[in-house]
């Protein structure tokens, strides 16, 4: 019989080996593999790590490094515009940073602007800041008064609204908290006056405005008054009493009384 096969009887063999599992075709020659140079070893793959990502910086860190560096109150307020870690930044419009006299004897720290204040970019000038305007006239004081012993120098915790004024979250007052401690310094007044649960909440630890106010208190080493927010006594007018107490005594505080 012939050994040479067709080209059709071939093909059928080759399939049915591949069938059974064949990998590796034989030469015409034999190959001595004791003989043969071993092949080198593929080099070594280092394995591949994962690019470890950058710690996040801490925004509170970040603040008080920016409020730390500023040297007067125009270096703060660019601090502040250049800090990006506050989502509030982005929804608001204005940077709220301060209004009056720099160097005023009375500092008055309020919560957070509202609708009018980002839209004007100062602090306390809707229907609340017309109230606070009006209750300090009434003891001879005023943010546009020369005389810095009858001025005021007005800001706020935040530089910028919260959505729907809602009341600012703790991580947001803690990251501008480092600004607010600065302003105070930069603007050494003699005295503050904190309005509000929130103002009080952040400089004294201590919330309960209702308990606070008519007491003086220390907070970033000055003597300080808690006081209700001009917008709650528009909601509460049979506290305006109690507001006029408390301004009472401020205008005694200054007078040495």
């Amino acid at each position: 019989m012939d050994s040479a096969l067709d080209y059709h009887t071939a093909k059928a063999l080759l399939a049915w080996q591949v069938e059974l599992g064949a990998t590796e075709a034989i030469g015409e020659v034999p190959v001595n593999r004791y003989e043969a140079a071993a092949e080198p070893a593929p080099a070594a793959v280092p394995p591949v790590v994962a690019p470890v990502a950058a710690a996040e910086a801490d925004p509170v860190a970040v603040a008080k490094a920016a409020a730390a560096a500023a040297g007067d109150l125009e270096g703060l307020r660019a601090a502040l515009e250049a800090f990006e870690f506050c989502e509030l930044k982005k929804g608001a419009r204005n940077l709220v940073f301060a209004d009056g006299r720099p160097g005023a004897r009375v500092m008055v720290i309020g919560e957070a602007p509202g609708r009018e204040e980002d839209q004007q970019g100062r602090p306390f000038v809707g229907r609340a800041g017309q109230l606070l305007d009006r209750m300090f006239a009434a003891i001879g004081m005023g943010r546009d008064a020369p005389d810095p012993g009858a001025a005021l120098y007005i800001t706020n915790i935040l530089p910028w609204r919260p959505p729907q004024n809602r009341d600012p979250k703790p991580e947001e007052v803690a990251m501008m908290l480092p600004f607010v401690e600065r302003h105070v310094e930069l603007a050494d007044p003699d005295l503050l006056v904190l309005m509000g649960n929130h103002s009080c909440q952040a400089l004294l630890g201590r919330k309960g405005i209702t308990r606070l106010r008519g007491h003086w208190m220390q907070a970033l080493g000055r003597p300080a008054l808690p006081m209700f927010h001009p917008a709650y006594l528009l909601r509460n007018p049979h506290a305006k009493r109690e507001a006029w107490h408390d301004l009472l005594m401020l205008q005694a505080k200054l007078r040495g009384a």
